[in-house]
């Protein structure tokens, strides 16, 4: 299937890629975006379109799709208000991709990634397959809004649509690198980093260019499904040190912190955690989708851009996403401490 695609939230990592994959597979593409970034010259120069506009804004999301598309790829789809938006479509488009996320898996008691810490991380299969029960749909936290629009499309959608549900997405450009957690830290030459569970914590990447090949190949493949979408092997947080140290020809070491609880303290790395998080990926292989890259052949690539950009001003307001999060991501007195009681 080739025909007209319409990515909504284009100039992310996940929109780019998408957008990347379809031209290759011979579509044609139109990209939309709030403008904030400069539309990306290379896919330009091979046919990408690209329209400006807030999603939020109805009647500009109305204009834009007025003549409808072949297939519609919403990367940024977050509430049930935007599952509207996409239904309110109708019958004008041919195939529709909503990318969610795993945060919407919740354990047999209840547990999410959202809140985990009070009651317990939680305790998922291993892996977790597409039929694990959810988060029950709502409009405060995260998974709960992710929820809700999935809900929302599966029950009501006229058309094909496939809900993609990524682990711990990776690509630049990102707001949410979290790879900066190891590159600052071996750009500032600190001569140890602490790992929190013994650098153990499993959680499952998942390359901006795999998630696209999902994508493409839901599209040709039109159907109503979910569909779990990550990388082909799951590294532990010291092996991604490990890759990301070699990148970078880091020369220190790293110190394994055998942590209790969660959050955990000192080598809170964004993968840390004290259960596995690790996505069935047994239905896109029944799609037949062959997944293009592992965290290895990408990770080179991403460090490069972080040290580039490493300058460009303060990586809190380059890195909300990181930058939002509830602890001190470079807390590097509490790891000196960590270090000299280590060493008494």
């Amino acid at each position: 299937m080739t025909g007209r695609a319409f990515i909504i939230g284009g100039a992310g990592q996940i929109g780019l890629a998408v957008a990347d994959r379809l031209l290759s597979g011979g579509w044609e593409v139109t990209v939309a975006r709030r403008g904030t970034r400069a539309p990306d010259a290379g896919l330009t120069a091979r046919g990408m379109m690209t329209v400006v506009f807030d999603r939020d804004d109805a009647e500009a999301f109305r204009r834009a799709l007025a003549d409808g598309a072949d297939a519609v790829v919403d990367v940024i789809a977050h509430d049930a208000g935007h599952a509207d938006q996409l239904l309110s479509l109708g019958t004008n488009i041919g195939a529709l991709v909503a990318v969610s996320s795993a945060a919407v898996y919740r354990d047999a008691a209840g547990r999410a990634l959202d809140g985990a810490g009070a009651g317990g991380f939680p305790d998922f299969p291993v892996p977790i397959p597409e039929t694990q029960r959810t988060v029950e749909p709502g409009s405060s936290a995260y998974s709960a809004k992710k929820a809700a629009m999935e809900r929302r499309l599966l029950d009501q959608a006229r058309t094909p649509v496939t809900i993609i549900r990524p682990g711990a997405v990776y690509g630049a450009p990102s707001s949410h690198p979290r790879e900066w957690w190891f590159v600052k830290r071996m750009l500032d030459r600190r001569p140890f980093i602490p790992l929190a569970y013994k650098g153990e914590s499993r959680f499952h990447p998942a390359a901006a260019e795999n998630v696209a090949a999902v994508v493409a190949a839901a599209l040709e493949n039109p159907g109503i499904r979910v569909l779990n979408a990550a990388d082909p092997v799951v590294p532990t947080v010291r092996e991604i040190g490990g890759i990301i140290a070699s990148a970078l020809g880091y020369a220190g070491r790293f110190a394994l912190v055998d942590s209790e609880g969660f959050p955990p303290g000192v080598g809170a790395t964004p993968w840390s955690i004290p259960k596995p998080m690790v996505l069935d990926l047994r239905g896109i292989e029944l799609l037949g989708v062959k997944l293009p890259v592992g965290y290895e052949d990408r990770a080179e690539a991403i460090c490069r851009w972080l040290a580039e950009t490493a300058s460009a001003g303060d990586w809190r307001e380059r890195f909300p996403v990181l930058a939002a999060y509830p602890h001190d991501l470079f807390d590097y007195a509490a790891e000196d401490d960590f270090g000299k009681t280590k060493n008494n």
